[in-house]
């Protein structure tokens, strides 16, 4: 059985908004369309993949797997659509994802050195997306912090950097010359705090009732404008606070918490000497001076 790219995109829709009509409007087609369209591919793959009442419209257990594999494989698709069309244009380009804080500059440049046929390219990335561009075929290396999924990817470790503490400036450890996680128990984490295993171990707030939200920032200059608004603290690496410095916020060095691990990743499954090039390369780049 061929599975229709179509149909998975139109469940992907509803999946994500448990709602046909939200996810007809998404997809600018009639919801009569697109109910036809799910239960097409629900008998294609024998399976329920939405238990549906008057009142909600939630995933199966069918549903939930397929919704896994759903994902990359749609991923994939789009990938391969760009790198067909990329190599149809002509001349040939090479990007390279990076995360706040990390200066790629002298790799690109030794890189460009190297290939003067590519035109390398630059793609900044973050938390939420800087294995995504990968899979979704943006950037053919992405230079990562982790953690991160793993799995399809070759990973080589490129350097290791402390974390800070971000806090506002007129906070009770603000200037200090250091701290301990320990320190910072009774404070709010402006990060999810699977980020920071050391402090999620230890937070007061994840242990009494009064545990507030945590909301998903995308960008460094959320997560700082409400640090400086007195809301909470953030952890970031060295590289990023340096970057993001500004006289609201105070950066203190965290004594007992793991350092950040910067690496290079690039999806396994493809065997592009650009990128075992790239790959060998960044292994020689003196990463230090970058920060």
């Amino acid at each position: 059985m061929d599975v229709d790219l179509r149909k998975l995109r139109y469940f992907v829709a509803v999946a994500d908004e448990l709602h046909f009509g939200r996810a007809a409007e998404r997809l600018h087609i009639a919801q009569p369309v697109l109910s036809r369209q799910i239960r097409a591919l629900e008998h294609e793959l024998g399976a329920q993949l939405f238990a549906r009442t008057k009142r909600s419209t939630e995933l199966t257990a069918a549903g939930r797997q397929l919704l896994d594999d759903a994902r990359p494989l749609l991923s994939s698709a789009e990938a391969l659509q760009r790198r067909v069309a990329q190599a149809a244009r002509g001349p040939r380009t090479f990007t390279i994802g990076f995360m706040p804080g990390i200066t790629v500059t002298p790799a690109v440049r030794a890189f460009e050195a190297l290939r003067p046929d590519l035109e390398v390219e630059v793609l900044r990335t973050t938390t939420f997306d800087q294995v995504q561009v990968l899979y979704d075929g943006r950037a053919d290396v992405s230079v990562v912090r982790l953690p991160v999924e793993q799995r399809g990817l070759s990973i080589r470790p490129l350097f290791e950097e402390p974390r800070l503490a971000m806090l506002p400036a007129d906070h009770r450890l603000a200037g200090k010359p250091s701290l301990d996680i320990g320190d910072l128990a009774d404070e709010h984490l402006m990060q999810h705090p699977d980020q920071v295993p050391e402090w999620r171990d230890i937070a007061v707030e994840l242990r009494s009732s009064r545990s507030r939200r945590f909301s998903e920032m995308t960008s460094v200059e959320e997560k700082l404008e409400h640090v400086a608004s007195g809301r909470g603290v953030s952890i970031l690496p060295l590289s990023v606070a340096r970057f993001y410095q500004r006289a609201d916020v105070s950066a203190v060095p965290v004594n007992d918490i793991a350092l950040n691990k910067v690496c290079l990743a690039w999806l396994a499954s493809r065997r592009s000497r650009s990128i075992q090039e790239f790959a060998a390369l960044a292994g020689t780049v003196d990463w230090t001076m970058t920060r």
